[in-house]
């Protein structure tokens, strides 16, 4: 018989058949059962089949034992029990997950605390304050979603191990933007429902006004820089018409 189990995160272990009793055990009692020597009987069972598929097999996977438990107490018409240690295993799952969620989060909390992570410092224009963290935290799953459904794998694994650098993953947007001032000398500053709009300006503290806005609104939309094509051109009648120089 095998004498060591791999657990889930890769560590090999010794092998305790008891614990495959207790979890058969403990999926009966959720369903009103207080037979533990019927336990122990269903556990053999799990161990013989465990022993004859995993013949040559130094340490067999704790999700493959599971896999068997559950199909012993099925053929042995245990329909509750099973169903009661497979929702025992979904909790758990659910259970490791959140408690990986939380490790992972405060990892990442100390690597930009700690300066542990160069990708903290990787745009020269941002330095380390409450801001930074959000940004560093919130670009941390938006990289992710990025590269795990954006993205082909074979794009990802480029990334992910060093043949390219893709820049700026945590923003799920475009890089930089252009704007045309015509449009805004025009149109004047809106164009969004329910929103505060501007009529086209008159004068040049006016059109300077609607400028600033409307880059601080798109700034928000792009990861990089905002430009504005031909500014001195257009800015030029209305120095004329309010007689600046």
């Amino acid at each position: 018989m095998f004498e060591r189990i791999r657990k889930r995160d890769g560590s090999v272990t010794d092998f305790q058949p008891e614990k495959i009793t207790r979890a058969i055990y403990k999926a009966a009692v959720a369903c009103g059962g207080q037979d533990y020597e019927k336990a122990e009987d269903l556990a053999r069972q799990v161990i013989d089949i465990a022993e004859h598929r995993f013949e040559g097999t130094s340490a067999p996977e704790v999700e493959h034992i599971q896999d068997i438990i559950e199909k012993v107490l099925i053929e042995n018409r245990h329909a509750q029990t099973a169903k009661a240690f497979i929702l025992y295993r979904e909790k758990r799952k659910g259970s490791r997950q959140f408690n990986a969620l939380v490790g992972a989060t405060i990892e990442m909390f100390k690597d930009y605390l700690e300066d542990r992570d160069w990708r903290a410092k990787e745009n020269a224009n941002t330095q380390k304050s409450i801001n930074g963290l959000n940004n560093y935290v919130r670009e941390f799953f938006t990289k992710n979603y990025w590269l795990y459904e954006v993205y082909p794998t074979e794009v990802r694994d480029a990334h992910e191990s060093g043949w390219a650098h893709i820049h700026d993953l945590g923003f799920l947007g475009p890089y930089c933007a252009g704007w045309d001032l015509r449009q805004l000398l025009t149109d004047g500053f809106g164009g969004v429902a329910g929103k505060c709009e501007s009529k086209p300006p008159k004068h040049l503290r006016s059109f300077l006004g609607q400028i600033i806005n409307s880059t601080f609104t798109t700034q928000g939309e792009t990861a990089g820089a905002q430009a504005w094509s031909s500014f001195d051109t257009y800015c030029a009648p209305f120095i004329r018409y309010d007689n600046l120089t």
